[in-house]
């Protein structure tokens, strides 16, 4: 029906006027969805900031994918999100 190729196209237009990069994680069945859409896999270490510093979310590794905007990337570097309640990814 189109619902998820419509979202993203929103998302992603936000994100290519707002930002050099977009993250998420991706479940393995979306994967193909996010490929074909243009995201990359992360395949570096990836991180909250919390209050207390830098916190290591290795359960998100391999799950994360991004998208380039205007950022040069090294898929293998480290990756780190801003903290929020519930699931930071």
């Amino acid at each position: 029906r189109g619902y998820g190729a419509a979202l993203m196209e929103a998302l992603e237009r936000v994100i290519h006027g707002a930002y050099d990069l977009g993250a998420l994680s991706a479940s393995d069945e979306a994967v193909p969805f996010y490929r074909g859409r243009g995201w990359r896999q992360w395949r570096g270490e990836t991180f909250a900031l919390t209050p207390d510093g830098p916190r290591r979310t290795e359960e998100e590794d391999e799950g994360v994918h991004v998208l380039p905007v205007a950022a040069p990337l090294t898929l293998s570097g480290t990756l780190t999100c801003d903290w929020r309640d519930g699931d930071v990814w």
